[in-house]
């Protein structure tokens, strides 16, 4: 960075920079056009940054995004709180939605089980999930893992854990490319994975 921007802006290009698929280039057009909007625009997303960082929370049911103790889709008494549909993060969950075929409830993990990367099931959020379905009113858990070496492995993890207790476990039918992730795919896809699950052996 040239010593001709001041430290402020040397600092805000530096903070774009952190920003994943931000590279210098953008970073630096990313900070003058801040620099050149109206006090109003830029304190705007100032505030939205902050009340992201303090309103939201995890649901205290399903682990999913929230910004009170509850979420929308556990306190929405339309959902078919039988079905809970299993997801690595809430963008997938996201996706999901998306499709508006999606009646049931969910539960967030926080990721996938990946021991190189010191990932271990207790860094999840299986153990709540055992919780719930042995809480006895869940009859099928839908495994919407991602399609691949990972997300299969936490997959078949959770179902080991969950099969003793009596319940339906299906995946989501394999319309999703093997290797892929849930938040990429398109809606179509996601309906036809949806609609097709199938019981997991």
């Amino acid at each position: 960075m040239g010593t001709a921007y001041t430290e402020s802006l040397n600092k805000l290009i530096e903070e774009f920079g952190r920003l994943p698929g931000i590279g210098p280039k953008s970073a630096e057009r990313l900070a003058f056009y801040i620099l050149k909007a109206n006090s109003a625009e830029a304190l705007g997303l100032a505030e939205a940054i902050r009340a992201v960082k303090t309103n939201i929370k995890r649901c205290k049911i399903c682990c999913g995004l929230s910004e009170g103790p509850v979420c929308q889709i556990c306190s929405d008494g339309r959902r078919d709180k039988s079905i809970i549909c299993v997801v690595e993060q809430p963008k997938d969950l996201i996706s999901l939605e998306k499709t508006g075929t999606c009646r049931w409830v969910y539960h967030v993990l926080g990721g996938h089980i990946a021991p190189l990367d010191g990932i271990e099931p207790s860094d999840l959020t299986i153990d709540k999930l055992v919780e719930r379905v042995r809480g006895g009113e869940t009859r099928e858990v839908v495994m919407a893992t991602n399609p691949n070496l990972e997300g299969d492995g936490t997959s078949l993890y959770i179902s080991s854990l969950l099969r003793p207790l009596g319940v339906k476990i299906t995946r989501l039918a394999r319309g999703l490319p093997s290797g892929s992730t849930i938040e990429y795919a398109s809606g179509k896809i996601l309906t036809d994975a949806i609609t097709g699950r199938q019981e997991m052996e």
